[in-house]
C-alpha cells in the first residue's frame, strides 16, 4: 500500500514537478529592456499596463504604447527597437516555421472519438470554439479541459494551470471533483491550479483578460477558457443601432485573446451560443448559426458545431478548421455527474 500511495503522489504534482528539460523559453520577459537601455520607470509602465513579455510588447501598436501615461512618441520608438533586438518579429524560413509549430501542444478532451477528431486534442497557440445548443455538451467538455490540462504531457496533457473566465455562472467546482477522480488526480490539487472569475459586463470580462499577463508570465499556464464568449455583448449591446458598436468590441478583445495565445502558447476555449438563422430556409433541418457574426468566425481557429444525441450521447462536427477535414461528425459520451 505505500508503494501505491507514492506513486500517486508522485503522480499527482504535475504541474510543480515535470521537468521539461528541451523545451525553450516561449517568451522574453519585459524585464529585459533594462539591459537594453531602458528606464526600470518605463518598464514598470508597461507592466502596469498589462504587458509583460517583449513578444507583448510587439504585439502592439505604437498608437496603444502612446496610450500609456508618461510614453512619448520618442520612448515608444526607443523600447520597441529595443525589444526589436530581443524578439525576432520578422521573416522566418518554412522550415523554421515547422520547427516553430512543434512547440504546440496537443490536450487531451478525455475522449478517443473527439481526440482522434480533433487531430490529438486541443491545440495551444490556437483558440478552439464550440457552439450548439444548451446542455450540447461545451460547458461539460470546459470541466473536463480544466482536469486534463493538468495531466502531464506524457499522458496527453498540458502539464499547466487554467485560467476559467465565467460569464453565466455555470463554472462548478464540484463538477471537477469526479472528473480528477475519473483520471486518478487529486481534485484539491486540481481545483487549487484553477484560477476562477466571474464577469458581469463586457467591460469587466475584457479586464479580467488584461490582468491574465502578469500571472501567466510567473506560471506555467495552459489552458484559458472564457463560457460563454459572446453572452455579455448580446446583454450591454441591444438593438441594430449598437450592433457596429458591439462587434468592434468583440473584435478587440477577440485580438486580445489571439495574442494571450500565441504569446504564452497557451490553448484557448471558447463556448458560443445559436442563433435563428432566417435565411436557413425549410430545407435545413436546424437552421441555427453560431452567434457573434464574421467576426467571431474570423478570430476562432477551429470552429466545433455541439448537439445533442441519444442520451448522454454527444455530436461533433468540425464546422471550420485549417488543418483538419470539414463536416465530419462524430459520437462521444462525456460524464455528466455533477
Amino acid at each position: 500500500m505505500p508503494d501505491i500511495a507514492e506513486e500517486q503522489s508522485q503522480q499527482l504534482q504535475l504541474v510543480e514537478r515535470e521537468d521539461i528539460e528541451d523545451e525553450e523559453d516561449l517568451f522574453e520577459a519585459i524585464d529585459k529592456l533594462i539591459a537594453h537601455g531602458i528606464n526600470a520607470g518605463d518598464v514598470k509602465k508597461l507592466q502596469d499596463a498589462g504587458i509583460y513579455t517583449c513578444n507583448g510588447l510587439m504585439m502592439q501598436t505604437k498608437k496603444n504604447l502612446t496610450g500609456i501615461k508618461g510614453l512619448s512618441e520618442a520612448k515608444v520608438d526607443k523600447i520597441c527597437e529595443a525589444a526589436e533586438k530581443i524578439v525576432n518579429y520578422g521573416y522566418i524560413t518554412g522550415s523554421d516555421a515547422l520547427i516553430k509549430r512543434k512547440s504546440v501542444i496537443r490536450i487531451t478532451t478525455g475522449s478517443q472519438a473527439l481526440d482522434e477528431l480533433l487531430g490529438g486534442g486541443i491545440e495551444t497557440s490556437a483558440i478552439t470554439e464550440t457552439f450548439g445548443e444548451f446542455r450540447s455538451g461545451k460547458t461539460q467538455l470546459a470541466h473536463t479541459l480544466c482536469v486534463t490540462t493538468q495531466l502531464p504531457t506524457s499522458m496527453r496533457g498540458g502539464n499547466g494551470k487554467v485560467a476559467y473566465i465565467d460569464t453565466e455562472g455555470t463554472f462548478r467546482p464540484d463538477r471537477i471533483v469526479p472528473i480528477a477522480e475519473r483520471f486518478g488526480m487529486d481534485a484539491s490539487a486540481v481545483l487549487d491550479n484553477i484560477i476562477y472569475a466571474r464577469a458581469y459586463t463586457y467591460e469587466h470580462q475584457h479586464n479580467l483578460l488584461l490582468g491574465l499577463a502578469a500571472k501567466m508570465a510567473e506560471e506555467p499556464f495552459r489552458l484559458l477558457i472564457v463560457d460563454s464568449v459572446i453572452a455579455l455583448f448580446r446583454v450591454d449591446f441591444t438593438g441594430r443601432g449598437e450592433l457596429a458598436e458591439r462587434q468592434q468590441k468583440l473584435a478587440q478583445m477577440l485580438s486580445r485573446l489571439i495574442k494571450i495565445a500565441e504569446e504564452f502558447n497557451i490553448a484557448v476555449y471558447l463556448t458560443n451560443q445559436v442563433i435563428a438563422d432566417p435565411a436557413g430556409g425549410v430545407f435545413v433541418t436546424d437552421p441555427k448559426k453560431p452567434a457573434g457574426g464574421h467576426v467571431l468566425a474570423h478570430a476562432s481557429t477551429i470552429r466545433l458545431m455541439f448537439r445533442k444525441g441519444k442520451g448522454e450521447q454527444r455530436i461533433c462536427k468540425v464546422f471550420d478548421a485549417p488543418n483538419l477535414p470539414e463536416a465530419e461528425a462524430i459520437s462521444f459520451f462525456f460524464c455528466f455527474r455533477s
